[in-house]
């Protein structure tokens, strides 16, 4: 018998609920997975962009090296970038700033950073 496994993009929650969840994974590690879903919901899902992506910088900025979180804030800059065709400088350099750090050491940001940073030049036509 085999089983079928069915994956859901994260829906978007209150912007309240957003920023306690992602400030709590930024001072306690062991509530990263539950961010990693929250933060993925709100690129995919919330309407805001302003909110998507300052929530994009924070964890991209002040994540721990080795976080998990990191590679997928670059991520997320992607579809940030996808969803609304812009991005502050800020969030501009940041993407590609994760990108270098996952080329040079994968242990630091994971390789998701890389695939949004080319994400982010396709889509605002930084080739």
């Amino acid at each position: 018998m085999h089983s079928h496994l069915s994956f859901e993009n994260p829906p978007a929650l209150p912007h309240a609920v957003v920023a306690e969840t992602l400030e709590r994974a930024l001072r306690d590690r062991s509530t990263e997975d539950e961010a990693a879903g929250v933060l993925v919901g709100t690129a995919l899902n919330d309407d805001d962009a302003d909110f998507v992506e300052f929530w994009c910088v924070q964890v991209g900025t002040r994540a721990v090296s080795g976080s998990p979180l990191l590679g997928l804030a670059g991520l997320c800059l992607g579809h940030t970038a996808r969803r609304f065709g812009r991005l502050s400088d800020e969030a501009l350099a940041l993407a590609e700033s994760l990108a270098a750090r996952a080329e040079a050491e994968p242990t630091d940001v994971d390789g998701r950073a890389v695939d949004g940073y080319d994400d982010v030049r396709s889509f605002l036509h930084l080739w």
